[in-house]
């Protein structure tokens, strides 16, 4: 996984003019954006992607259908679109992407990681099978779709909660009541 440049944040989200490795942001706790794009059917599934094992954060988790950096200079749309197209093979238009809002998410994920990050969070219909979907080896190791009852039940059980990327309960909540609200 190649390092990035990113763009700084101060911490109500807006830019500073800073630009910086992710790396030395995660090292420093420098507040910086990105995309979450969340994928569901008409049927009420939303798709997860399990984080491949050799992220330094939450290896082998389960978490959101597409997520990623903002690259310096590009637009929320422009890197939502690329990761897209980088972590499940698909090409969309920024036409079928809704946004839902900002969420600010500050973690530790690791005792060297300080994760202060503005995510821009995006909602949109699979349309494509997900036996047609390609993964990007080296960010996703698996695919899957689970109903919203299911994640629902799941955010409830401990055991199995744990399998999952530590997201606030809130924002999990927002993702479910958007996408309820479009089936």
């Amino acid at each position: 996984m190649a390092d990035e440049l990113i763009d700084i944040l101060d911490n109500t989200g807006k830019p500073t003019g800073e630009v910086k490795l992710k790396s030395v942001a995660h090292q420093l706790g420098l507040y910086h954006a990105s995309v979450h794009i969340w994928f569901y059917t008409k049927n009420g599934e939303i798709l997860f992607q399990k984080r491949a094992d050799i992220k330094d954060t939450f290896p082998g988790l389960w978490d959101v259908s597409v997520a990623g950096h903002i690259g310096t200079g590009e637009t929320q749309i422009q890197s939502a679109l690329r990761e897209i197209r980088e972590e499940i093979g698909i090409s969309v238009t920024k036409n079928t992407l809704t946004f839902i809002g900002t969420y600010l998410a500050e973690k530790t994920p690791t005792p060297n990681i300080f994760d202060n990050e503005f995510h821009y969070i995006y909602i949109s219909e699979l349309t494509t099978p997900l036996s047609s979907l390609s993964m990007q080896k080296e960010e996703v190791s698996d695919l899957a779709l689970l109903h919203i009852d299911t994640v629902t039940k799941i955010m409830k059980d401990p055991i199995y909660w744990k399998l999952y990327v530590p997201h606030d309960k809130q924002y999990y909540a927002l993702i479910l009541k958007e996408i309820k609200n479009r089936l």
